[in-house]
């Protein structure tokens, strides 16, 4: 293999029906056009068994992309003020339909084929009853820049108008007790075609941008000693 290419585990996950909910709404069921680096992440976990099972330094690159959205009702089960449950209510709630998320992963294939080829447990992605379908390629992937398209990258590799700016989870730790977030680019249509400098790209001349690990050894979790 030249040295202008390498290869990556091209992971294809398909949903008929997927929401991601938008912290930055209170009270309100709001879905992300994508997943956060978070709920990929965890998908990942997932198939290893627990974050126990993965190296701080995972990486990935991501694309997504839906084919239609919509509104429906879903049962809302809320906390009163005491943490106690109280009377179950219908919400509106966004979600986004006919899903295909792409990820790459550059490190440690035949580990991660493994893994996903026979997951320790379901593979999920949104809500945890949406099972999702999943195929496995290896790919070669090339030096050259690739465009956007339906890529999310670090707002920081590029700030292309034609695509939206979005504050996403970067990381979580469990019982979230503290997040780090991240400023990213994506477009929902899938068809911006600015190119993105310092990517590689597939094939098909997408952007492929690793992003930074979601693991949640990547935080220092804050003191909260002065609170008690």
């Amino acid at each position: 293999m030249s040295t202008a290419t390498r290869a990556a585990l091209q992971v294809t996950v398909t949903a008929p029906v997927v929401s991601f909910r938008d912290p930055m709404y209170r009270g309100v069921q709001i879905t992300l056009p994508c997943p956060p680096p978070t709920t990929v992440g965890g998908l990942l976990a997932a198939a290893a068994g627990g974050w126990d099972f993965v190296k701080p330094e995972l990486s990935f690159a991501m694309s997504f992309h839906a084919r239609g959205r919509g509104t429906d009702l879903e049962t809302y089960h809320p906390l009163d003020r005491s943490g106690a449950a109280s009377s179950p209510a219908p919400r509106n709630r966004d979600f986004l339909a006919d899903v295909t998320l792409r990820i790459w992963l550059f490190d440690d294939i035949d580990l991660w084929r493994r893994r996903l080829r026979r997951p320790r447990w379901g593979l999920r992605l949104g809500r945890s009853q949406d099972l999702v379908g999943l195929r496995l390629d290896e790919v070669v992937v090339h030096a050259e820049p690739g465009v956007l398209g339906s890529a999310l990258v670090p707002e920081a590799v590029t700030a292309t108008p034609a695509s939206q700016r979005l504050r996403l989870a970067s990381a979580v730790v469990p019982g979230n007790t503290d997040t780090r977030w991240g400023s990213y680019r994506f477009d929902p249509t899938g068809r911006c075609d600015d190119v993105v400098p310092g990517s590689r790209s597939t094939i098909d001349g997408l952007a492929l941008v690793p992003l930074a690990s979601p693991h949640p050894a990547t935080i220092t979790v804050r003191s909260t000693a002065g609170d008690r």
